[in-house]
């Protein structure tokens, strides 16, 4: 049985329009109903790809045209995996979307659960922590790092956004589906990684800290960062087995915190594939 849209919806009063809207804006509202929205035809072939369910997609022709709808018929190839097509007049889906220069796509997709306790680390693993990050674009940028560095995890410790808010999802380009991504108090964060035998290294200006290229990364390695704002709590830095620092040579004194988690990464991954 061919693939194709079902129906067309026009207008912004439409329930359902209502409930993507709702989606796209609330928090509380993916949470309760454990689905979020993605927009665009590469993030949503890389959600499919990591095995994530596709609740509904819906399309404007007008943005997307005849090769996205037929890649996306290639995607849900399989009948038993294609979710409801809608297809959306281009007011009504610029009126959702939450992206310049769309390709016309867009997917509710049900947000995988990820608990701690279900987490499995490879021998010699190398993750991520973030303590109560905020900002979606910091974590989309943190998962675009841990998906090419490549990192073995990222853990979020008390944070304040939503994991699978539509911008995070944008800024990590679907990495958000690709990384083992859990979300946890700090302290059950840092305690669980004791309890795996990882090494913990927080990243803060104290007189203690070392320069993260003194420091051996080759063992199991968690790499712990806090806000831009604030770093990380005093507890969180306490609970760590060491302190490092990037030395800053300029007049400001840190970077962002997704080019922090990016440099310390790729350093761990240096020494890990040099051997040295």
């Amino acid at each position: 049985m061919p693939f194709a849209p079902l129906d067309r919806l026009s207008s912004p009063q439409n329930p359902r329009v209502k409930a993507l809207a709702r989606l796209q804006q609330k928090a509380a509202e993916r949470r309760t109903q454990g689905l979020t929205l993605v927009e665009g035809l590469r993030e949503l072939t890389i959600a499919v790809g990591a095995g994530v369910a596709v609740a509904a997609l819906y399309t404007c022709p007008e943005l997307a045209g005849a090769p996205t709808a037929g890649a996306l018929q290639a995607l849900f190839a399989a009948e038993a995996g294609r979710p409801e097509w809608l297809e959306l007049t281009r007011p009504v889906f610029e009126k959702l979307a939450y992206r310049e220069g769309s390709d016309g796509v867009l997917a509710v997709l049900r947000t995988p659960a990820r608990p701690l306790a279900s987490l499995r680390l490879p021998p010699n693993p190398l993750v991520l922590v973030l303590e109560a990050v905020e900002k979606p674009g910091n974590l989309g940028a943190i998962l675009r790092t841990a998906d090419a560095a490549p990192v073995d995890a990222v853990l979020i410790g008390d944070p304040r956004t939503d994991l699978f808010n539509p911008n995070a999802i944008r800024a990590s380009i679907g990495c958000v589906f690709t990384v083992p991504l859990v979300a946890a108090p700090m302290a059950e964060i840092l305690a669980f990684l004791q309890e795996k035998g990882v090494r913990t290294y927080a990243a803060a200006l104290t007189p203690r800290a070392r320069p993260y290229t003194a420091c051996d990364f080759r063992g199991p390695t968690a790499l712990v960062l806090g806000t831009e704002a604030d770093g990380l709590t005093p507890a969180a830095q306490a609970a760590c087995d060491e302190t490092v620092i990037i030395p800053m040579m300029g007049r400001i004194d840190s970077l962002n915190v997704s080019v922090a988690g990016a440099v310390l990464a790729f350093e761990a991954v240096r020494q890990r594939q040099a051997g040295a």
